[in-house]
């Protein structure tokens, strides 16, 4: 099992930036690419980001590319969401999930958080 906590949510203006946490404890975190994922009210949970096992690689939603960047501390078991630029659409609750292939398929994920909630105001 992999347990999942998100933190650093928050209510920003437009135009602001934020940086989410979430910290794994469990198994050996570097086995587990890393992905974040967003749901607003009355839609269905989408893709933000996903980075690879040592943080090499990622890759981004359209929506949020050049404004989110997402890295990785395997020694601190931590995954990280830069969010700049934000805008009143980036409100959702924001969950990280883990699995251990490199996905942005919500369904591939084994684990998750409980979610933070971002609200972006205009």
């Amino acid at each position: 099992q992999v347990q999942l906590v998100e933190s650093g949510g928050g209510l920003v203006q437009a135009g602001g930036s934020l940086r989410l946490s979430c910290a794994a404890s469990g198994r050996t975190f570097s086995n587990y690419a890393m992905g974040w994922f967003r749901q607003a009210p009355g839609k269905e949970r989408e893709f933000v980001g996903a980075i690879d096992w040592n943080g090499s690689n990622t890759y981004y939603a359209d929506s949020v590319k050049g404004r989110f960047t997402i890295s990785r501390d395997n020694a601190k078991s931590t995954v990280y969401l830069q969010m700049n630029s934000l805008k009143p659409e980036d409100t959702a609750v924001y969950y990280c999930g883990a699995d251990q292939s490199f996905t942005s398929w919500v369904s591939d994920y084994d684990y998750w958080g409980q979610g933070t909630q971002v609200t972006v105001s205009s």
